[in-house]
């Protein structure tokens, strides 16, 4: 019975593209690796000034494979929780694994649709989509929507905004 609090009104999400994850997978392993080399740097550099202690240096190191080892576990999850639908008069956002949360934005309270793509995001393909209304409370953000289906997003939350009295 708590699961009918997080389903689509319209009957069917829309997933986000599974190149989220491997951009987070990536992001992450970058800073792994970051804390591997400060580790690998430390004991060049302090080994012999430890002596029995030398072992500590690699903390750092253990901590970035198990930041690496961990992303890599959680951005699929992360990334199969996203979705949203579009339904007659509202657009509905779902996500999160532990903190789920929904967001209805009805059209006629749409003020803007914002997309955004980093260099990551380009290269891979996808971007963001944010719902903007009068309420920040209530702004609704898409991450790992297909470029194409990002600008069809943007063109048709627009239409239907206006068309349903939007400019509060």
């Amino acid at each position: 019975m708590r699961e009918d609090l997080f389903t689509s009104p319209a009957g069917v999400w829309t997933p986000i593209s599974p190149r989220l994850a491997t951009a987070r997978g990536l992001v992450g392993s970058a800073c792994g690796l970051f804390l591997v080399l400060v580790s690998l740097v430390l004991w060049l550099q302090l080994a012999d000034l430890v002596d029995g202690w030398a072992w500590l240096l690699w903390l750092p190191g253990a901590l970035g494979l198990a930041l690496t080892a961990w992303v890599w576990w959680w951005a699929p999850r992360n990334r199969r929780s996203w979705g949203y639908a579009e339904d007659e008069d509202d657009f509905v956002v779902r996500g999160g694994i532990m903190f789920r949360r929904l967001v209805v934005v009805p059209y006629g309270r749409m003020q803007f649709v914002d997309v955004q793509s980093g260099p990551l995001a380009r290269a891979l393909g996808f971007g963001t989509v944010t719902l903007h209304t009068a309420s920040t409370a209530t702004a609704a953000a898409i991450p790992g929507v297909p470029l194409d289906e990002a600008t069809r997003l943007r063109d048709r939350l627009t239409d239907l905004g206006e068309g349903h009295g939007a400019g509060v």
